[in-house]
């Protein structure tokens, strides 16, 4: 990962291959932008003039040191209007930055933190902002690759320039964000990892790892124990593939003994080709992304340890495959869960509620203090919502410390009604519930499914499905898995500490 180190010196003083400063709209006149142009006889001026750089939000200018300017080049990066800038828009012209450090082939940058500053920031979250957009943005998934001297490699170093007296709170923020970015990498990684590899058990492997080294409590059901727990809604979903099912238990005790743990619960479907109710072929190859979910529960719970946060946390990821096969579980089909309610299955594709069905009944024997789960689990999300925000739905109360932890991390979450009328859309005639309830509000109906489980818990259900994928890439997102959940997890349960 990319090292992050802070130094207190003066910008145009310090030696490197690339300075990159900040640069508010109209704001072309600092001291060292000052001092930068009168070294550089006025080049920057020239550039105003003719248009090719005013600090707009998305602009940047690539200059080459002079005799009095010791770093090898300076990249002025826009920033809009200052009073617009938020720390979110630090982090995507601070990723933009980066990638074209990158293009250059440079392995080091320096970075003026304060040119960043929005307004009310303090140093440390200021720091942690920068260090995230840095670090999410030198994320690359490259481990089917052949190696290609022409293609860019990460950046490997990082220096934040500030002032003496803030070093302290900088390298605070940066190492939080060091704990943090680690987490939503692993998410990242785990799914863009294809499904020939990505197996339950490869999911439970990976959890086992980042417990070992994190130090969090790791336990793995496998089929037998699941049978045991009559886990009929998992198994049911599981059948028709030959790869076993597994259910994973992450444990990170940071808070005093006997206080009740938040849950966080994350659906790991490894594959979904939708069984017998298959899914069209095209984009069918994404579908390795579906655990998404149960890959920011890992990564979450991974940060939480790094963090050391103080509270008491369990970690729930149902891990199955969903394929058609002649075992496999069909339309018409009435599961039993966990829970001893019987529900009737009219699609088969629909099978992250009914996993999740089973791991909220399986966490309320920890007595959580609340639940939260993430599901990659309806495409009436990504109509309702695109892929700029992800759903929440449930208690009202978390819901908007939901939605106020993602507006502050930049992985932003929206409200969806949960009215009684919806609940009534998922009654079945021959079992307690149907697992679909029609083509209307379809995120909304599958969370009324999920709510029959979460009994009576202070629950919220978050629906990343539009969010957990990045198509192109973007800013500090490359293509594939985005890692969404891990920071707001994060945010939201630093706020509980």
């Amino acid at each position: 990962m990319l090292n992050i180190s802070v130094k207190s010196t003066t910008p145009l003083r310090q030696k490197t291959s690339c300075l990159v400063y900040g640069v508010q709209e109209g704001k072309l006149r600092t001291d060292v932008l000052s001092e930068l142009d009168e070294q550089l006889h006025g080049v920057l001026q020239r550039a105003k003039k003719d248009g090719e750089f005013k600090g707009g939000a998305g602009q940047s200018l690539m200059l080459h040191g002079g005799k009095g300017v010791r770093p090898e080049r300076i990249l002025l990066v826009g920033l809009g209007k200052g009073k617009e800038l938020t720390l979110e828009a630090v982090r995507q012209a601070v990723a933009t930055a980066l990638g074209q450090v990158r293009t250059c082939k440079l392995k080091e940058l320096t970075l003026d933190l304060a040119s960043f500053a929005p307004g009310r920031a303090t140093t440390e979250d200021l720091a942690q902002g920068v260090a995230e957009g840095l670090l999410l943005a030198n994320y690359r998934f490259e481990q089917f690759l052949a190696a290609d001297k022409n293609r860019p490699g990460p950046l490997q170093k990082a220096v934040l320039l500030v002032r003496k007296k803030e070093e302290t709170d900088a390298e605070s923020g940066a190492a939080r964000a060091a704990a943090i970015c680690r987490g939503a990498c692993t998410s990242r990684d785990l799914v863009n990892q294809p499904g020939n590899v990505k197996s339950p058990e490869y999911l439970a492997d990976e959890a086992k790892r980042v417990a070992e080294e994190t130090g969090l409590q790791c336990r793995i059901l496998d089929r037998a124990e699941l049978e045991k727990e009559k886990c009929g809604a998992l198994l049911g979903v599981a059948q028709g593939s030959s790869r076993d099912p597994r259910m994973i238990i992450l444990q990170h005790n940071g808070g005093a003994k006997g206080d009740a743990p938040i849950a966080l619960v994350g659906k790991g479907v490894v594959f979904d080709a939708g069984g017998i109710s298959l899914k069209p072929a095209e984009k069918m190859d994404e579908m390795k992304m579906d655990m998404a979910g149960g890959a920011a529960v890992i990564g979450a719970m991974q940060a939480a340890a790094l963090l050391q946060l103080p509270l008491n946390l369990v970690g729930i990821v149902p891990a199955v495959e969903n394929l058609p096969s002649g075992t496999a579980y069909r339309p018409g089909d009435i599961l039993t869960s966990m829970s001893g309610k019987t529900i009737e299955v009219l699609n088969t594709d629909a099978e992250g509620r009914l996993i999740l069905a089973d791991a909220l009944t399986y966490v309320a024997r920890f007595e959580p203090k609340l639940i939260i789960d993430l599901a990659t689990l309806t495409g009436a999300c990504i109509i309702a919502l695109g892929n700029h925000a992800a759903a929440v739905l449930g208690d009202d109360g978390l819901a908007r410390q939901l939605m106020k932890a993602g507006e502050s991390c930049g992985e932003r979450v929206w409200q969806l009604p949960l009215w009684d009328d919806y609940a009534k859309m998922v009654k079945s005639h021959v079992a307690d519930i149907k697992n679909v309830g029609g083509r209307g509000a379809g995120t909304i109906t599958a969370a009324a499914f999920l709510q029959a489980f979460a009994k009576d818990q202070t629950w919220a259900h978050l629906d990343i499905a539009g969010t957990a994928w990045e198509g192109e890439g973007k800013h500090y997102l490359s293509k594939g898995g985005t890692g969404f959940g891990v920071r707001l997890l994060i945010e939201f349960l630093r706020g509980q500490a």
